[in-house]
Parts: C-alpha cells; structure tokens; sequence
C-alpha cells in the first residue's frame, strides 16, 4: 500500500552520475564540463586525466561512476558509451568574512556546485 514509483527518466540506454555538493564555482566547472560533451567515454576519462584544472579530477571521478553504473546496473557496453549529457548547477554558498580597515568586513563566498553526467549507448554505424 505504499506511494507508486516513479517511472524512469531516462532511456534504455542511459545512464547517470551525480555529485551534489563540489567545491568550487559553477563557472569554472562548467568550462570543463564543456570539454567532455559528446565524446566518446574513453576519450572523455583521457581528456580529464591530462586536463591541468583542480576540478577535473572530481569529474572525472563522476564520469568513471555514470560509466559503471552503466555496465554494471544497466548491463552497456563501455566501448559504446559517449557522454550525452553534462549540466553544471548552483549548490550552496558558504559566506565568511575578512576584517578590513577601520572596522569594516569584506565578503568572502565559497561557492558549491552541482554536476550531473549522462551517459547514453550507441549503436555505431559503419
């Protein structure tokens, strides 16, 4: 007698990684979020690994896991994965701040952010 599920919003074959609460602004992680859109899976974990942003070490940690989750919840090939989709969200924003001149306080904010990756199968055609 409980609530019905929730149908699945995403394909058959697809597949999806998040990570709610990264360490640094959504701009700057969009830009490298931005480098993996469309490639193949493979190419997109190279592209990451000799990526020189701090952040793309934490992306590609998500990419790895939308791609397990993948083979290992979905049953698809990793050969034939490409990353369908990658969107960057607003999370929460610590605010601090530093003591200035004649009593006054300056901002500091601490940007969080969200990322999301999908990955989706493909047949390749020949």
């Amino acid at each position: 007698m409980g609530k019905k599920s929730t149908p699945r919003r995403l394909g058959d074959n697809e597949a999806v990684a998040t990570a709610t609460i990264m360490r640094g602004s959504p701009q700057k992680l969009n830009l490298v979020a931005g480098l993996i859109r469309g490639m193949k899976a493979e190419q997109a974990v190279n592209a990451l690994t000799f990526n020189r942003r701090r952040v793309s070490e934490d992306v590609k940690k998500v990419l790895q896991s939308a791609i397990a989750n993948a083979e290992n919840n979905h049953s698809l090939d990793v050969d034939q994965l490409i990353v369908s989709e990658a969107s960057v969200g607003k999370g929460l924003v610590m605010k601090r701040f530093r003591a200035r001149a004649r009593g006054r306080v300056g901002k500091i904010r601490k940007p969080f952010s969200r990322l999301r990756i999908v990955v989706r199968e493909v047949e390749e055609t020949a």
